[in-house]
């Protein structure tokens, strides 16, 4: 009788365990913020084939599915993967293999950094740069490349602003490029002092001295993106937006993913360049399980910090000087015009309240009205009162960078003023225009983590909590709002909404694990925050095996 009880058990057990629907990865025992239409949380989920098939409770999912792998997410948040809507992805690449000059406080200490990477890095044909910031340097003058030229004479050396508008060049530099004091150059300032060159090339200025510059190999590239990538990864980013690359380079991604060497979804903005528009145009927006490219990105005018954002008064900190637009009104309206015939989106750079009205006009101008086509203000950071509403009038997209706020609150007033300043970083504003609101971080020109974009948008202060009670806290965003801004709004932003930015079903599995809850920590706990593990596709590429 016994064996005929245990028979009976082992097949219900049986019975019970093959009706299980077997998939690849289980999740659960998770605070999972589905950031769903309603943000909902749930405990667990189900994966197969890289995508969610089910979502629910523990037992919804441990009762109906079987998997090889399981994940027990011990109570730690659970979110979709960060995407970043504006970055630059390939040259953070590169900048990791070059000369790190972020938070110098003076020049010496800029030497001293070239110095150690030369030292470091010999027989380098160019020793490039990037990270200085004049305003953090005693008196905030521009530097001059006299120490640059008298250490390095017979090699060029290039070393970019933190914003990438601006660059240092020394002599030789300057010299293989063939720029001579007295030059002008459209939508660019070459800087002078006493009649001679100081080094200092402001956006279109330093396009001579970059088309010098010999394009990376094969493995030099590789090498960039997969480190980028892994630094992604360990900040919980599964797909960021590159802006304003080369079709080459677009090519070159698409065959690193193909062959397995890089994992990360890429959205691609090209350049504003002809032979980008030849490689394109005709053929429409390209796609495929981890690329899309479907956008083209041009600048309006400069950056605030290296004044060459277009103001519609001047700047309060140089009298008579407006900054400038790097292209001609004719040749936005005729992008546009092609443009909006085609299923490409329009991205454009725009920082200055002038360069925005500029842009948002023409946009208008085009759009005629509500539509789906998600063309972007990249930045939107300055913009007069009367010109909010260009937005929301033809559905314009702000993509915006909460730490550009953060970064340059301590000097922005300076520039502008306060009365300006009060139409700046208005996030709360702009995310009114249409409902929804891209958040990026613009890496490499800002620090890479979505932590600090996330502490940026709520609490609007910096590490040590400056200013008090936060910078014009008006325009702070909701906890839950900088959260979609970081995963369905910025995948809304690159037209892949339907694919990632929630876990929820039939979407790919592209999710993170916390060792805190953004949710309901305070600020130093946002900026402390770990990724205790990042998936892709259902698949782990960052955590302990």
């Amino acid at each position: 009788m016994k064996n005929i009880v245990s028979a009976m058990l082992a097949a219900l057990l049986f019975a019970a365990c093959s009706s299980k629907r077997k998939v690849d990865l289980i999740v659960y025992n998770g605070q999972v913020y589905t950031v769903d239409s309603a943000f909902s949380t749930i405990a667990a989920f189900a994966v197969q084939d890289g995508k969610i098939v089910a979502t629910g409770t523990n037992d919804d999912i441990t009762e109906h599915y079987t998997a090889p792998d399981t994940v027990n997410a011990g109570r730690q948040a659970v979110y979709p993967g960060f995407n970043d809507a504006h970055s630059h992805f390939i040259s953070y690449g590169e900048s990791l293999y070059s000369v790190d000059l972020f938070d110098c406080t003076s020049m010496d200490e800029v030497i001293s950094r070239v110095q150690n990477f030369v030292q470091a890095h010999a027989g380098e044909a160019w020793i490039r740069g990037r990270g200085w910031d004049q305003n953090k340097f005693p008196g905030k003058a521009y530097p001059t490349n006299e120490q640059l030229n008298k250490l390095f004479p017979n090699t060029p050396v290039l070393l970019e602003r933190v914003d990438g508008h601006a660059a240092l060049a020394n002599a030789k530099a300057l010299a293989i490029a063939g720029i001579k004091p007295g030059q002008t150059i459209g939508g660019g300032s070459i800087e002078t002092k006493n009649g001679a060159l100081t080094g200092i090339l402001i956006d279109n200025a330093m396009n001579p001295v970059f088309e010098k510059i010999p394009y990376p190999s094969r493995e030099q590239f590789q090498r960039w993106l997969q480190a980028a990538q892994q630094n992604c990864f360990a900040q919980g980013l599964t797909t960021v937006s590159d802006c304003g690359i080369s079709y080459v380079a677009a090519n070159m991604i698409d065959t690193l993913q193909k062959e397995g060497r890089l994992n990360m979804r890429v959205y691609v903005l090209l350049g504003d360049d002809k032979q980008n528009y030849d490689a394109y145009l005709s053929r429409g927006p390209y796609k495929t399980g981890k690329l899309f490219i479907k956008g083209f990105k041009l600048y309006a005018d400069g950056a605030l910090g290296s004044r060459g954002a277009c103001l519609l008064q001047p700047y309060n900190d140089k009298p008579g000087w407006y900054g400038f637009m790097m292209n001609s009104q004719a040749h936005y309206d005729s992008v546009a015009s092609i443009l909006a015939k085609t299923g490409f989106q329009m991205c454009t750079h725009a920082i200055g309240d002038s360069g925005n009205r500029e842009i948002l006009k023409i946009y208008n101008k085009y759009l005629q009205g509500k539509n789906d086509k998600r063309w972007r203000i990249e930045h939107a950071q300055i913009i007069n009162p009367a010109d909010f509403d260009l937005f929301g009038a033809t559905s314009v997209i702000p993509s915006v960078q909460p730490t550009h706020a953060t970064s340059d609150m301590y000097w922005a007033t300076d520039r502008i003023g306060a009365a300006r300043l009060k139409g700046g970083y208005a996030l709360k504003a702009l995310l009114q225009q249409n409902g929804w609101l891209p958040l990026g971080t613009d890496f490499p020109v800002e620090d890479i983590s979505p932590f600090k974009t996330f502490a940026a948008a709520v609490f609007r202060q910096d590490a040590k909590g400056f200013p008090a009670g936060g910078f014009q806290m008006e325009n702070a965003l909701t906890r839950e709002e900088a959260i979609r801004g970081m995963t369905i709004w910025a995948a809304k932003a690159e037209f892949l909404e339907k694919e990632t930015g929630s876990l929820e079903t039939g979407k790919k599995a592209d999710f993170i694990i916390l060792d805190k809850d953004l949710m309901k920590a305070n600020l130093n706990d946002v900026l402390n925050t770990k990724v205790v593990s990042t998936y892709i596709d259902g698949k782990k590429v960052y955590g302990k095996k």
